[in-house]
């Protein structure tokens, strides 16, 4: 069949202008989605970052603020909040079509609300998010911002899953009556559980996966000793990383387990794969 020229040309330029999308990379096993939490490479910058997860492959992202916002040299609080309420959102959807362009799935930003931030802060973390096409912002937050947040997370349809850390203390969060009591600002303040660090605090992750499942969006999987113990390579702890993956697997919860890599290793990316192996053998 004759092609005329104009059409040849129309085709040529459509051709160049479809984005060139790497296959899927699938790390999902036993029906248990492996991923990783950006913050593993906090040693790189984004796209260096982004060649690592591939190169590991893992396909699934929870995606560290440090790799989207300025780090070097290391802005004033006040630079921080001025860059986020006027960087252009179209940054944050360069930052998606990276990801995709590598076949990894962006499932959710870590933009960590605190009690400094205005109203305008909050709100731009949520613009950003949503111009990243992801419906997930995981947090590590204080506890009394969550009713500050609530209103926004409802008017934009997006859930925050609130992260805990091991120290027990006023406002922070570590136990499960913290998250009891954020949960109570509203339906999207929900949870993203670090199981290592719900150890190190003295608490069972596996009952509280258990009993909470409906309400954690992300795991962070990592390996800690009891009693605020240090991080350690997974297997030599006492965070029951096992049983956490067998119990997803077992009732085919739909929640991403996020590889975070803390202990002092060698090679980041020898020790991320590392990770992903245990975690591939806790599920055969």
């Amino acid at each position: 069949m004759a092609v005329s020229r104009r059409r040849f040309a129309q085709s040529a330029l459509a051709g160049l202008a479809a984005p060139a999308f790497a296959a899927k990379i699938n790390s999902t096993v036993n029906g248990v989605t492996l991923g990783v939490q950006s913050y593993s490479f906090r040693d790189r910058p984004l796209d260096q970052a982004i060649a690592a997860i591939k190169e590991i492959g893992l396909g699934s992202v929870e995606l560290w603020s440090g790799h989207v916002e300025p780090m070097q040299p290391r802005p004033t609080r006040e630079e921080l909040r001025n860059w986020r309420l006027s960087t252009p959102l179209s940054h944050f959807q360069q930052v998606r079509k990276k990801l995709d362009e590598a076949g990894i799935d962006l499932y959710a930003y870590n933009y960590s609300f605190r009690d400094d931030f205005t109203d305008a802060e909050i709100e731009r973390g949520f613009e950003m998010v949503k111009a990243m096409g992801v419906k997930y912002i995981t947090a590590s937050s204080n506890v009394s911002t969550a009713v500050r947040v609530a209103p926004f997370a409802g008017k934009h349809a997006i859930k925050v899953g609130m992260h805990n850390h091991s120290n027990i203390k006023p406002n922070e969060f570590a136990r499960p009556e913290d998250f009891e009591e954020a949960s109570k600002a509203g339906a999207n303040i929900v949870i993203n559980l670090d199981i290592g660090h719900f150890v190190a605090a003295g608490f069972d992750p596996v009952a509280f996966l258990a009993k909470h499942h409906a309400q954690i969006i992300t795991l962070h999987i990592k390996d800690r000793k009891k009693n605020q113990g240090a991080n350690v390579s997974f297997g030599e702890g006492d965070t029951p990383i096992r049983e956490v993956l067998q119990l997803l697997k077992k009732n085919r919860w739909k929640i991403p387990a996020n590889i975070e890599y803390e202990y002092r290793g060698e090679d980041t990316l020898t020790e991320v794969r590392r990770c992903l192996d245990y975690c591939k053998n806790a599920l055969a």
